[in-house]
């Protein structure tokens, strides 16, 4: 009807109805109920209106009918269709509907409340005009509205009315749009009269049309203000090789991406506060489809003679068995647990820092003033970490011997030693810290797998950090263990957020109920304050700058941006000690960055108790309650906003309470199971000792030092060669080469728990394993950004650099590991030894389960919309086998949430550049989720280390099963997977614990395209929803009058929402 011209049809009958003499109202009603249900669906409804002078007809039948409410109420219907037309809302303004309707809106009665209604509601889509709002500012209708909402809010006590009681407070929500508007609403005490009406209505699901509204005004006029902290960058700051700058004195394009402000000359801010602000999405959409471009073959991004050298890292294609067998160890490899770890003679590609270049903090970090580090760190014994006696102690760290240039002490944070609490930094102690390091160390139960304290605390002493850490967190130099149960994704209470925002409204309505103090901070000096906890995160991976106690038991947090950025806080790792016993303590991490988590989705951060571990359970648990994560008000002021002279981009709080397990215990708190750059190295060390040397082919080699001096091991893990012989030396050299990498994202510490299982499994002794290393060569970089990792960064290396956006030409100077990565692969195909499969393992904060991306371009082409000419474009669809391997064998895996598109925005990533320039056809990131699983086995539960390390060794299964089904394979091999495996009946059996279909998302998120109103402060109302107004219609009485059955009307009238998870959704 509507193309076809019906909408014109039918204002013109209503235009010629409405200008006869004498109308029928009969028949004028008739058209105007139709004029307002085919309004619902014609967009442009409103703007046809106007050109046909419907609008003018409209509004002077209101003006007519002012005292007969039936014919009023159905103009009034139309009035708003016509308004969802903010031109049209804009004309009606100017010729005077607003005063029109304010005539008819009246103070709290049972008398003609569907014309109230239509009246409020009109009033409110009159009001999305922002010169409509302005126009209401300026007549004083701000403070009328207020006192008309509590009016009704006070006398409805039955809740009979709450879609007229909702109706004002849009007026209100549309008005806050402009700044004049927020002013007035400010100067008329709107926030304390709002916040007031809607505490008794926060634990009621039915009132939740109305606390979401308000929710919203509360936080769109909440007086921004800038973080606690000053800072605009990183504490700490690196001179850059090559750059006379230490951090960044030019706003990045991602910053300038990040950032928005205000407009120019003083303007109204025009922007909806409402709309989320631009993102950089993880899925990008911006797909590439140039043909031409796609199936070009790229040049070298570098001469072809520096490719020799990545010869030595390859010598299992030229050394003999003898030398395989007699080759030295690599530096840091270890005899025994208290041996002396001795250096390699192999090859290393040269340290990229040139000496001159030492790392700096800023002022008011004391590691500032300490020498600088030395080039090269002395080989330590590891018993001298026992033998020596240092008595200087950070508070609540034992601090013992000197282990290194980097780390002189290693405070180990144990209450159940009763004489190493309390102990300062620099002070004088009788007894040796050393000492309850040999105790701790004799207790140790040596029974966490793959893990040796002492080991430890010997690669600590080599790791090279900024801060130059001193201290050594319990939990890594313990050890952790597998929890031996799973633990359920955390179902939080209805209204918790909600809850937590009107928290946050009453710290401006009544301040005197905040204390307000800073009790850590990295920056400069603290408050040292009896009965509050106590806060630490000067060690490997820490990343805590600023703890300010807001009440006796809550806490706002600040992290600390990436070294050399003012981006990227996420990735949180801190201490916290002092505790009371059966005490919820909340914790408020105010400046995260990311606009949507899974915390809202059920994850939960971890938590690791020093007391629970030396009783025996030495585990990393799931902790928090009442969790959520939503848009706060404050400012994070990048340098990219303060060079445009612009207000910055609203940060994002994480909130959530805990309950720790032990008075007076010392815990730790962090985003995700942490993974250290120090736990890596001793974790080679461990599987080199242990694996067995007759079978398995291990080298250990750096490939080259990172900007701060750590070396980025690169392994080689293959079967030894059954003999001498030309034809089995010439089998072993032949076989395919599949190179892994992991952790280019520090904040991704998911990826080394998987690639930690994957090594595991790669250098065991289970058949299958060893078949594997028949099959294949693997390189594998377990650590592509250690400085990252070490110095606690969420996303960037210390160049400020998002290490996977390098690829495309990466600097030997600033990107070192990725230079020699992608060296090593032009190197590789430069021999004709292209890898059958690259996988870059990652971890993704916004999406369940475990997942691939690879590169495809007929799918890309076909997602963009075009045409595929199969007659130029080939392509081999084997990149899509190991995906539906891996969803078959591992439980974690789903295929219908990998993608294999090839995007503009991803073309420097490690996968898009493998597949394009190296050629490698099954070029793969690998996703592991944060929190959990959607589907299967592990369905409605958080993925632990267990998990991960499981679908790393479920991630070699598939290259096996691979090899079977899709590669060349000799008979030899065929038959000994016959033997050890039956595969058909494995993946029957999964088939068998996975659930029915499900779909890719959970319950609680919406597929993509959908807004979920997370933060309450979305466009979410749905106003354009229309679905009230013709069940309105429906009810109306065909009375001259309308009287008492208006009343009757309205009554329990809630609006066309559902509940979902303490949020609202528009039903649809």
């Amino acid at each position: 009807m509507i193309s076809k011209g019906g909408s014109e049809a039918l204002l013109q009958a209503l235009v010629n109805a409405a200008q006869t003499p004498t109308p029928d109202y009969n028949v004028l009603l008739f058209l105007l109920r139709l004029a307002a249900k085919v309004g619902q669906k014609d967009k442009k409804f409103g703007l046809k209106a106007q050109k046909l002078e419907a609008v003018d007809v409209t509004l002077s039948l209101a003006k007519k009918n002012l005292n007969h409410k039936q014919n009023l109420t159905h103009c009034l219907w139309v009035l708003r269709v016509y308004a969802s037309s903010v031109t049209v809302g804009t004309t009606l303004g100017v010729n005077g509907a607003m005063e029109l309707l304010f005539k008819v809106i009246t103070p709290y009665t049972r008398k003609h409340t569907t014309t109230a209604r239509a009246a409020v509601e009109a009033m409110a889509a009159l009001l999305k005009s922002k010169p409509n709002s302005r126009r209401a500012v300026s007549k004083g209708y701000v403070c009328q509205l207020l006192r008309l909402y509590q009016d009704w809010h006070q006398q409805d006590t039955s809740n009979s009315y709450i879609c007229i009681r909702r109706a004002f407070l849009l007026c209100l929500k549309h008005i806050t749009n402009v700044r004049s508007g927020r002013e007035c609403f400010l100067l008329a005490s709107g926030m304390e009269t709002l916040f007031k009406t809607a505490q008794d209505c926060l634990s009621s699901k039915s009132l939740a049309p109305i606390t979401n509204t308000v929710t919203q005004i509360l936080r769109k006029t909440y007086p921004k203000m800038p973080l606690p902290s000053a800072a605009l960058s990183s504490l700490y700051s690196f001179p850059i090789p090559g750059s006379a700058r230490k951090g960044p004195s030019q706003p990045s394009p991602e910053e300038k991406l990040l950032s928005y402000g205000c407009e120019e000359g003083g303007e109204e801010i025009e922007k909806d506060l409402n709309r989320e602000d631009v993102e950089v999405k993880e899925e990008d959409d911006d797909l590439e489809t140039d043909v031409e471009k796609l199936m070009s073959q790229p040049k070298l991004d570098r001469p072809e003679s520096d490719l020799e050298q990545y010869r030595a890292m390859c010598s299992e294609l030229c050394c003999s068995l003898l030398e395989f067998k007699s080759e030295p160890e690599d530096e840091g490899s270890s005899d025994d647990a208290t041996g002396t770890l001795t250096r390699s003679c192999l090859g290393v590609i040269p340290h990229a820092t040139p000496a001159n270049h030492q790392p700096k903090c800023r002022e008011g970090d004391q590691a500032s003033n300490s020498p600088k580090l030395p080039q090269k760190a002395p080989r330590v014994p590891v018993q001298n970490c026992l033998a020596k006696e240092k008595t200087s102690q950070g508070p609540g760290k034992l601090s013992p011997d000197k282990l290194g240039p980097v780390m002189d002490t290693a405070s180990l944070n144990v209450l159940d030693v009763q004489n190493c609490r309390g102990r300062c930094l620099n002070s004088c102690e009788p007894v040796g810290a050393s000492e309850v390091i040999k105790k701790l160390l004799e207790r140790h139960p040596g029974n966490i797998p793959f893990h040796n304290p002492r080991f430890y605390m010997a690669k600590a002493g080599r790791t090279r950090s900024i801060p130059e850490f001193r201290v050594l967190a319990f939990p890594d130099f313990w050890g952790h263990q597998t929890l031996p149960y799973s633990q359920s994704t955390y179902q939080r209470r209805y209204g918790i957020q909600k809850t937590k925002i009107f928290e946050d409204v009453r710290r401006v309505i009544q301040p005197e109920d905040t204390i307000d103090r800073v009790i850590f901070n990295l920056d400069g000096p603290s408050c040292d304050a009896p009965e509050c906890l106590k806060f630490f995160s000067k060690f490997e991976s820490g990343n805590l700058r600023q703890a300010i106690q807001m009440r006796e038991f809550e806490y706002d947090l600040i992290l600390n941006p990436d070294v050399n950025t003012s981006l990227h806080q996420q990735w949180f790792y801190f201490e916290v000690s002092a505790m009371k016993s059966a005490t919820p303590y909340r914790f408020n991490i105010i400046n995260c960055e990311k606009p949507n988590s899974q915390f809202n989705y059920g994850m939960q951060p971890v938590m690791y108790s020093v007391k629970e571990a030396l009783q025996g359970r030495p585990h990393w648990i799931r902790v928090g309650y009442d969790l959520c994560y939503y848009k706060n008000h404050y400012q994070r002021c990048t340098a990219a906003a303060v060079a445009a002279g612009t207000s910055g981009k609203l940060c994002y709080t994480l909130s959530f309470t805990v309950v720790f397990p032990h008075k007076d215990d010392v815990c730790y708190l962090a985003y995700h199971y942490p993974y250290t750059y120090s736990a890596m190295m001793s974790h080679l060390d461990i599987l080199e000792q242990n694996r067995n040397p007759k079978k398995i082919f291990f080298r250990k080699q750096t490939l080259c030092h990172s900007l701060g001096g750590n070396p980025c091991p690169l392994l080689t893990i293959t079967a030894m060669p059954v003999s001498e012989s030309c034809y089995d030396l010439e089998k072993f050299r032949g076989r395919p080469y599949v190179v892994l990498m992991a952790r280019v994202h520090p904040g991704e510490s998911n990826a080394s728990w998987v690639m930690k299982g994957t090594l595991e499994f790669l250098l065991s002794s289970d058949p299958i394993a060893d078949l594997l290393r028949h099959c294949f060569i693997f390189k594998v970089i377990p650590m592509l950004n250690p400085d990252g990792v070490i110095n606690g960064n969420q996303r960037c290396s210390l160049s400020g650099d998002d290490l996977n956006r390098q690829w495309l030409k990466p600097s030997a100077t600033l990107q070192p590991t990725i230079y020699h990565s992608k060296g090593l692969l032009y190197y590789l195909r430069s021999l004709g030894r292209v890898p059958v499969v690259f996988c870059d393992y990652h971890g993704h904060s916004q999406k369940k389960n475990v997942f691939l991306y690879g590169c495809s371009i007929k799918e890309t082409l076909w997602q963009a919309g075009h045409s595929v000419d199969t007659t130029v474009v080939t392509e081999d669809v084997g990149y899509r086998t190991l995906a539906k391997i891996l969803d078959k064998v591992a439980p974690a895996f789903l295929m219908s949430s990998c993608n294999f598109l090839v995007e503009k925005s991803r073309e420097s990533t490690a996968r898009v550049v493998a597949w394009h320039e190296i050629g490698v056809l099954r070029s793969y990131t690998m996703e592991s989720t944060f929190c959990g699983c959607s589907h299967g086995l592990y369905k409605g539960l958080q993925m632990g280390t267990g998990e991960l390390e499981e679908m790393g060794a479920k991630f070699c299964l598939g290259l096996l099963v691979l090899q079977l089904k899709s590669l060349p394979c000799s008979r030899e091999v065929m038959a000994q997977a016959a033997s050890l495996l039956d595969l058909e009946e494995e993946i029957a059996d999964l088939r068998v614990q996975r659930t029915s279909p499900v779909s890719v998302e959970t319950d609680d998120e919406l597929p993509v395209g959908d807004d979920v109103d997370y933060n309450t402060d979305s466009c979410s109302d749905q106003e354009g929803d229309f679905s009230e107004l013709d069940y309105a219609m429906r009810e109306r009485p065909r009375g001259p009058d309308g009287g008492s059955a208006e009343a009757e009307a309205g009554k329990g009238q809630v609006c066309g929402l559902k509940p979902c998870d303490g949020l609202y959704i528009s039903s649809r």
